[in-house]
């Protein structure tokens, strides 16, 4: 029988189809559904934002308690238990009509699709660098990208047809339930169970890694606006409007070789400054999507959005781990809760202006903002060609670490 060592390629293709199911289709497929909830039921956007801040207050929780000591046995029952519980939620989420219920729903979606990336974390990409395939990370992480894409063109495949969100979220939730069985054939169960946590220090802030978990947060908050409402602004401008399907087919397709390519900059630059020069380009990317109502400015704004934000996820949890001199585990809990609590703000404060203002342009100019003072801080932490050589001399990605 061969061992997991002997075959990298279907634990990775494993990890793709989980994370495209949680990700791809439980946490992002909200953004193309969006305008048509808010036209049915209807939701100002100020509840639309609180919607998706539920999800994303779900998420941070999931994501601190599976990094925990709280959760005990197979990490491959956690796992599946996570991706099973992210395709119910997402199917169930047809079913409320209330603020109060879809954001109830979709926080606990936000709390498995968490479940789903830190176990995948443990157990899939830990496999690969047993296997000496670490590099494979790339595939695993291309998921958030496929199924971005996927489930948008599904979206758009029922809107098309006629049917309403109340389908929309039936189909994807179809869709990612139909997926599980690949994935539970490509991911064997665990050789045993996790073992006892171990008691660890406290983590030690220095000066270093407060601005990189500053910059990680100003990141969370600076993405989740244009990847929350991309498809909201779209629908809003009529030149574009018939666009709004393909641009988050568009937000998917950049997503997958992101990892790859800002791990290969963060070789040869530096992580801190690939990791800047990254928040640059999104920022560039944040701006086009409510500047310009033309064909050219959405698809920048669709690629740059895409083709950064797993990217720079993947290059901040590593530069936190060369910054730690104590536990890595406490240091990347630390920047989730950064990042959530920037992706939980976001949504909420968007949706609040937009609702005051009418229009998406001072959200938009504030998210550019925080990604500019992401890049700022982190450049400032690539202090010369010792540590750049130190940073390109290591992975890009970690293999034993936690997704944001």
């Amino acid at each position: 029988m061969e061992s997991l060592e002997e075959r990298p390629w279907s634990l990775a293709v494993g990890g793709l189809i989980a994370l495209a199911v949680a990700m791809g289709m439980g946490r992002f497929v909200y953004t193309p559904i969006l305008p048509f909830m808010a036209e049915s039921l209807p939701l100002t956007k100020a509840e639309a934002g609180l919607i998706a801040s539920a999800n994303y207050l779900g998420y941070l929780l999931g994501a601190l308690v599976a990094a925990t000591s709280w959760i005990r046995g197979s990490r491959r029952f956690w796992f599946m238990a996570g991706l099973v519980a992210s395709a119910a939620t997402t199917l169930l989420t047809a079913a409320p009509s209330s603020v109060l219920l879809l954001s109830a729903v979709r926080l606990l979606g936000g709390i498995a699709s968490a479940f789903v990336l830190v176990f995948a974390s443990s157990l899939v990409l830990e496999r690969l660098a047993a296997a000496g395939q670490s590099q494979l990370a790339a595939v695993h992480f291309g998921g958030v990208g496929i199924g971005i894409a996927l489930s948008a063109a599904l979206v758009a495949l029922l809107a098309a047809a006629g049917h309403g969100w109340r389908a929309q979220w039936i189909g994807t939730g179809c869709a990612a339930l139909l997926a599980i069985p690949a994935v539970a054939a490509l991911v064997p169960p665990d050789r045993g169970a996790a073992g006892p946590a171990v008691r660890s220090a406290p983590v030690t802030v220095t000066g270093r890694l407060l601005a990189l978990v500053t910059a990680y947060g100003l990141f969370g908050f600076g993405y989740v606006i244009t990847a929350t409402f991309l498809i909201a602004i779209v629908r809003g401008s009529p030149e574009i409007r018939h666009l709004e399907s393909a641009a988050w087919i568009l937000v998917g397709l950049a997503g997958l070789p992101s990892v790859a390519l800002w791990s290969a900059l963060g070789r040869r630059l530096g992580v801190f400054t690939a990791f800047a020069l990254a928040c640059l380009v999104e920022a560039v990317g944040v701006l086009a999507s409510v500047l310009t109502a033309s064909i050219a400015g959405l698809a920048v704004a669709a690629t740059f959005l895409g083709g950064t934000f797993v990217g720079i996820t993947a290059l901040g949890l590593f530069g936190a781990r060369t910054l730690s001199a104590s536990d890595p585990r406490r240091v990347l809990a630390l920047m989730t809760v950064a990042f959530g609590l920037g992706q939980i703000v976001g949504p909420i404060f968007a949706g609040a202006v937009v609702d005051r203002t009418g229009s998406f342009l001072l959200p938009s100019l504030c998210a550019a903002a925080a990604l500019a003072v992401a890049a700022v801080l982190s450049w400032s932490l690539d202090l010369g060609p010792r540590r750049r050589r130190r940073d390109r001399n290591a992975p890009a990605a970690d293999p034993a670490g936690h997704p944001p």
